[in-house]
């Protein structure tokens, strides 16, 4: 406690503190402390009289801005009226929205502050083996007295330490139960967490060794493949030298002796020692991990694996899943099974041409057109060509992206639809279409 002030009152002087990066400290505009012993024989002050005098002074003087340690609060008298006094007056600083830091024996002030909210146990861990403190901070575990065990371990006799224990109070004796319980399960927690990490990085591990065993099981194979296509190869090409020596040989004995040896039979035989060469089997291109540029947002063209179906998000549900476009269909996907391809297309205007126009359906014309970070004038061009494109293209129905921010996309888009002759009917999306950030317009 008394470090708490003492580094309180460096960083406010401007001083470096000792303590790990990352810490912060408050800047107080008063620090108050009551610690030690200031009973005095002159001034007919006891322990408790002096502690009270000084706990008074504070609590006229301090502001919600303040710092406040109290050690041992409520010492000194009866300890039924001890408890119950310094839990008022932690209530009463608490209340006023003080910073404090308290130190008690009493267990009725360890129950307090575990049921008041805004104010937590914290004790400094003690080893009873040893009887020394291991200097650990453990927060939101009360600390034990251990008192019975400090005085068995230095010797005090066991039939005192038995008539000691049949002493303390029932609600006592559960209190420190339950703070030995609360300890044990830290203890417990901790090593739990020490042994699934270990276990972690055993794993992770084994993993990499896996991974790296595979990839040079894949490498021998490779080789031991290649190596076969070359005595293969090797050997067809010897087979096929000796046939064309046999062949010329047949061919020049007929012309000699004057047999009769028909030219297209030694075709067909060489077509015969061709096709009997394995086809050789072509490597696969190396496959590289792409990582996506970005991660995806609404309006980007994607590919579901699972479907091998490409597609546009009509809007994110939380980070794993995303509402897709897939044709006339939408469906909410796991992040994880799309790939990023790449924003959405850009409309290009149609050419308008003195021809004769059939209308059919064009399946790779898109069935939504996403605004969102456009002005209205620009939203209405984009709107005028994307109807004509849909309309060229035999489609019923269509989406018009604008979101739902202010609401002046929404308004603009409804008047332009309302008067366009090819729009037959409009509503605002349903649960599941995007809600009030779609237009949802049935074409002629």
């Amino acid at each position: 406690m008394k470090t708490i002030g003492l580094l309180s009152l460096m960083a406010m002087s401007g001083l470096f503190v000792p303590v790990e990066e990352g810490c912060q400290l408050c800047v107080f505009d008063a620090i108050y402390a009551d610690i030690g012993d200031e009973q005095s024989i002159e001034q007919s002050l006891s322990t408790f009289s002096s502690h009270m005098t000084n706990i008074i002074s504070i609590l006229k003087n301090m502001t919600p801005k303040s710092l406040v340690l109290l050690d041992e609060l409520g010492a000194g008298t009866d300890p039924a009226e001890g408890s119950a006094l310094a839990i008022a007056i932690l209530e009463h600083i608490h209340s006023l929205g003080c910073r404090m830091v308290a130190t008690t024996h009493y267990s009725e002030l360890k129950a307090y502050a575990y049921e008041r909210k805004g104010v937590i146990n914290a004790s400094m861990e003690f080893d009873i083996n040893t009887l020394s403190p291991t200097y650990r901070l453990l927060v939101g575990v009360p600390g034990r007295s251990n008192a019975f065990a400090i005085a068995e371990r230095l010797g005090l006799p066991a039939p005192i330490l038995e008539f000691a224990r049949g002493e303390v109070k029932e609600e006592d004796l559960r209190v420190e139960n339950m703070i030995a319980k609360l300890e044990e399960n830290r203890n417990i927690a901790e090593q739990e967490r020490e042994t699934a990490e270990r276990l972690r990085k055993e794993m992770e591990n084994l993993r990499n060794k896996h991974e790296a065993e595979l990839e040079k099981l894949e490498q021998q194979k490779e080789r031991y493949l290649e190596k076969a296509e070359e005595e293969a190869r090797a050997v067809i090409t010897k087979a096929r030298s000796e046939a064309e020596n046999i062949i010329d040989e047949l061919r020049l004995l007929a012309m000699e002796e004057g047999a009769s040896v028909k030219e297209h039979k030694l075709i067909a035989a060489r077509k015969q020692l061709d096709d009997a060469e394995p086809a050789m089997r072509k490597k696969p291109a190396a496959r590289k991990a792409v990582k996506p540029k970005r991660s995806i947002q609404p309006g980007d063209e994607v590919k579901v694996h699972s479907l091998n179906q490409k597609g546009h998000i009509v809007e994110l549900s939380g980070d794993k899943e995303a509402l897709v476009q897939l044709g006339i269909m939408k469906m909410k996907v796991a992040l994880e099974d799309l790939e990023l391809i790449g924003s959405a297309p850009v409309t290009k205007p149609i050419q308008r041409v003195a021809a004769n126009v059939k209308r059919t359906r064009d399946e790779n014309v898109r069935t939504e057109l996403d605004l969102r970070g456009t002005n209205l004038e620009e939203a209405l061009i984009e709107v005028d060509r994307f109807i004509d494109e849909a309309y060229l293209s035999n489609l019923g129905q269509v989406y018009i992206i604008h979101g739902k921010g202010t609401g002046i996309l929404r308004s603009g888009i409804s008047d332009y639809l309302r008067r366009h002759k090819h729009i037959k009917s409009y509503r605002l999306g349903n649960y599941g279409e995007g809600g009030t950030g779609v237009t949802v317009a049935e074409l002629k």
